[in-house]
């Protein structure tokens, strides 16, 4: 299972939990049983967010495999200008 750690207003969706631990073979099917299980984070991660896999940062993770020690962080995007 990999374990995902949630930063800033994406906890809010979550009831306020910041770790979860999801089973799933990649990073696309970590998200998608994330807003399975939580689908009030479907909104933020549709305004994009930032993806830390490893200690890594990747813009399109959707192929990546995760294992039982992986670390996922998510964090909302920043914007401004």
């Amino acid at each position: 299972m990999a374990r995902v750690i949630l930063w800033g207003s994406l906890k809010s969706a979550t009831d306020g939990q910041t770790e979860l631990d999801i089973d799933a073979p990649d990073m696309a099917r970590v998200l998608q049983k994330l807003v399975d299980q939580h689908p009030n984070l479907k909104p933020q991660l549709d305004r994009g967010i930032s993806i830390w896999i490893d200690g890594e940062v990747h813009r399109d993770p959707g192929y990546l495999p995760v294992g039982d020690d992986t670390e996922v962080y998510l964090l909302p995007r920043l914007t401004g200008g």
